[in-house]
Formats: C-alpha cells, structure tokens, sequence
C-alpha cells in the first residue's frame, strides 16, 4: 500500500512538473522571431478564457480578442477530466498551483525547516496558516470574482482578466502593461505567505470547476472506522481543509491524494468509482 501511494507522489509530480514546462514553452514559442506561431495569442491556451469568450460566442459568433476557438477546446479537455475527477486539474496539471506548492516549499525551508515530517504540522514561521473563521469568508472571493467576470465578458473586447492574469504575468513572457509585473509580484509573495493563496480566494477557473467535487465519477472515501483523527491529512493538505474525513468531497479539494499519501492506517483512504 505505502509503495502505491510513493508511486502515485512520483506520478503527480512529474506531471505538474511537465506542464508547467508545456506552459513555459507555449509562452517562448511567442518569442520566436519571424511568423505569428499557430494557435493565436497565449491566452488561447487557457481554459478559462473559454468561460470569458462563451457569452460573445454564443450571442455573436466572435470571440474576444486574444482568444479563439482553442479556448473552447482547452476548456472542454478540463471539464471532461473535471467530470471524471473532480478539481484534480487544479492538483495535478495547472502551472499555477504547482508553482503555489514550489513557493510554499522555499517558504518552509527559508524560515528554518528543512525537512517536514511527513503528517506532522508545519513548525516554519512560513507559509503562515489564515484564522479559520477568517479564511472561511476569503474563500468566497473566487465564487464573488468568476461572477463578476461573467457580468463584464458580456460586454468586453479583451478577456476581463487579460491584463490581470497571474499564468499570463508569468508564462507568457510579454509583459506589455506595468501591471502584470506588479500582478507576478503579488503572486510570488502570496504564494510564499500562505499556501496556495490564489487557489484558495482568488481563481475563478476553481470556483467554476468547484461544483464537479460533488458529481465527479471517482471521489475520496474515508473509513471512519479505521480513521483515528490524528489529523495527518488535514497538515499536509495543501489547500488547509478543516476536518477532512467529515469532507472528503468539499468543493475546495483538489484532488491531490494528499491525505492518501500521508494516511498511517492502511485501506483507510481509499479511491473510489462511481
């Protein structure tokens, strides 16, 4: 069982690891000189942008500047995998969050610790963890952010969050306005304050995909039974979600298997299908 769970790490790993180098390359291949490469700008490669051009699609036939008909392809990729998995695009493929776990890791060991147990809580002054009544409320922020997005996508002409976009501040190497350095800045110190701050209160493409958690075809079980609460899962989740073995299917999981990895009793954490 331990070994499956080293497997299963491995694999998560190299699998962040390769898309954020996927995501790096589509941002250089725009520097290359000469032609306009394939497929448009960069931000037709983000799913979300498939959410912020839907409505001028559907009403007009167009699409908002900078994103084209890959957007709906990409989008279309994650809600499958989304449907089947839950939020585990937000835990194993976007750049964004495996960048958030990198930053959250030099936090760790730059405050002094430089090897967590594994299941043990963190003792390094950072990432420092939010009051939990506090970071209930923040938590909304996203759900407040993708509405509002909606709303203003219907009469845009550059996707709301074009120059706002932290995958674009970072990945596309063409920083074109001021702000998307100061948005890279606030990104690299969140994400070094507190784990995975934008997953958390700010991605709008996880609140949207929040809601498969609830009907995806594989979900998390864990045997009561067997669990003792000694809260192991609940100090390596990356996304601090409170009394996980009473939550094994909130909207916040990412899908991660965390909490299987670090599981002391075998069987106890466990996938299950359907």
């Amino acid at each position: 069982m331990m070994q499956k769970k080293s497997d299963l790490s491995i694999i998560r790993r190299w699998m962040q690891i390769g898309f954020v180098i996927l995501t790096f390359l589509i941002g250089l291949r725009h520097l290359l000189p000469g032609e306009s490469p394939k497929g448009g700008a960069f931000d037709a490669f983000c799913p979300f942008g498939g959410i912020e051009t839907m409505w001028v699609y559907l009403t007009t036939g167009d699409t908002l500047l900078t994103t084209n008909l890959l957007n709906f392809s990409v989008l279309l990729a994650v809600l499958g995998v989304s449907l089947f998995t839950g939020r585990a695009f937000c835990g194993w493929i976007c750049p964004l969050g495996t960048l958030q776990d990198m930053f959250a890791a030099w936090a760790r060991r730059l405050s002094g610790e430089k090897n967590k147990p594994l299941g043990k809580k963190s003792q390094a002054r950072f990432p420092v963890q939010i009051i939990p009544q506090i970071d209930k409320w923040l938590r909304y922020i996203k759900y407040l952010i993708l509405g509002l997005i909606l709303i203003v996508s219907t009469k845009a002409i550059y996707p709301p969050l074009h120059d706002i976009c932290p995958a674009r501040a970072i990945f596309s190497f063409h920083w074109d306005t001021p702000l998307l350095g100061i948005v890279m800045v606030v990104f690299v110190l969140s994400s070094l304050l507190n784990k995975r701050f934008s997953c958390k209160y700010l991605c709008p493409l996880g609140a949207g995909l929040a809601i498969f958690n609830k009907v995806s075809l594989i979900h998390i079980d864990i045997d009561k039974h067997n669990c003792t609460n000694c809260a192991r899962c609940e100090n390596e989740c990356p996304v601090d979600i409170p009394a996980i073995p009473e939550n094994t299917q909130s909207t916040e999981c990412i899908r991660c298997l965390e909490c299987l990895e670090t599981c002391s009793i075998p069987d106890t954490v466990d996938l299950h299908l359907g």
